[in-house]
């Protein structure tokens, strides 16, 4: 890897058209989680101009249509969706759920033989560097703050004119591979007719620069703001939107490897989501202990089998024995499905507040979000090590 370089993660507002997606499908999850903690759910949204349509396959009790319904349109009322094209009171919400396959539950089932299985076949990557203290790549997490820091001045009245669909993109600059400052910065937002890029840009800079480290504040010609000129049709009357197509912002903004699969709309069964969390849970303790620098884990599932088919670990030339710290995780914690939704507790109602600004580098929070987070394996790590 080269010494000097530019490295960019770009970052998506709760507002923009494939989060809206992924926010109804995890205020889904939880509202079928809260009523069965062991409800099985695969729960895809679609939205367009004042249409939400929602499909996939669940095992759960089920919900009331009006109550569906107002799950829907207090998610997209909560973002801030009052539009001629897209209205939290005008929305056509249509429900396709329908009754999850007996072919994929007899394999996810536990039963007198078997442990539960995992819910699909699929790659998972878990990753945490030193760069921030939320152990981040700093690119993707100063993204996510500066887009949320925005986004919570438009809902606190200080940027009135201003709209929930927005794009923001850092790009900054390594030294010796260190970032040490932002080289660009590029914000799309919605506006009110009548507004001008030169005004817009006044009214976010402050909220940019608060959200950088000090001095690390990019050149003014470097400081994109609408470069279109114009965004006025936003969100899901301006672009559909879709969930799980924003897996990178979600994960770590290509900092490290991707395996594919979406979080959002995903009972703790699907290995796509509970062994992404577990597998960064791994990593950033790794890091945490100072056994690494920096830790890429992968994780490796076969749909009804329990235990991964193979457990990766690279500290990119920062650790002295991968193998032993491989094995250390594997004596540790019960990678199976049942050991993942367990050790991390994932059958609760917390999914909600994951589907926007990224699911890791987050705090851990007292009723269990982001449990992954944590870094209480971090000692025993240590011990295993020697």
């Amino acid at each position: 890897m080269p010494k000097n370089f530019l490295f960019t993660s770009e970052s998506v507002s709760a507002g923009h058209p494939d989060k809206i997606c992924d926010q109804i499908s995890d205020a889904l999850v939880d509202a079928y989680l809260k009523q069965d903690p062991f409800s099985r759910l695969a729960i895809e949204t679609f939205a367009t101009t004042n249409r939400v349509i929602i499909g996939g396959e669940i095992r759960a009790p089920e919900i009331s249509k009006s109550k569906f319904e107002d799950i829907v349109r207090n998610t997209v009322k909560e973002i801030g969706y009052e539009q001629d094209g897209f209205h939290h009171a005008n929305l056509e919400i249509t429900n396709l759920l329908h009754e999850q396959s007996a072919d994929i539950a007899m394999g996810v089932d536990a039963t007198d033989n078997k442990d539960e299985g995992a819910g699909d076949q699929g790659i998972m990557f878990g990753y945490a560097c030193q760069e921030t203290k939320e152990l981040m790549p700093a690119a993707i997490h100063y993204s996510h703050r500066m887009l949320q820091n925005i986004t919570d001045a438009i809902k606190a009245g200080e940027l009135k004119d201003l709209g929930p669909d927005a794009k923001g993109q850092i790009t900054l600059y390594c030294e010796n591979g260190i970032p040490v400052r932002a080289d660009s910065v590029l914000v799309s937002i919605q506006h009110k007719e009548g507004m001008d890029a030169a005004q817009i840009r006044e009214l976010i800079r402050p909220y940019i620069i608060k959200t950088l480290p000090e001095g690390w504040m990019c050149a003014e010609e470097k400081l994109l703001i609408n470069p279109t000129g114009n965004f006025v049709i936003g969100g899901p009357d301006g672009d559909a939107g879709l969930t799980g197509r924003k897996i990178i912002v979600d994960t770590y903004g290509g900092a490290a490897p991707h395996g594919g699969g979406a979080f959002s709309g995903k009972d703790p069964t699907k290995v796509d989501r509970s062994a992404a969390y577990v597998a960064r849970y791994l990593a950033k303790n790794v890091v945490a202990a100072k056994l690494a620098q920096k830790c890429t884990i992968q994780l490796a599932y076969a749909i009804g089998v329990s235990q991964p088919l193979s457990l990766y670990v690279n500290s990119h030339g920062t650790a002295e024995n991968e193998e032993k710290i491989a094995a250390a995780i594997s004596n540790l914690v019960d990678l199976s499905p049942r050991g993942i939704r367990e050790h991390l507790q994932l059958n609760r109602p917390i999914y909600h507040r994951t589907a926007a600004y990224g699911h890791f580098g987050r705090e851990p929070q007292t009723d269990g979000g982001f449990s992954w987070e944590k870094t209480d394996l971090a000692e025993k790590l240590k011990e295993k090590i020697g």
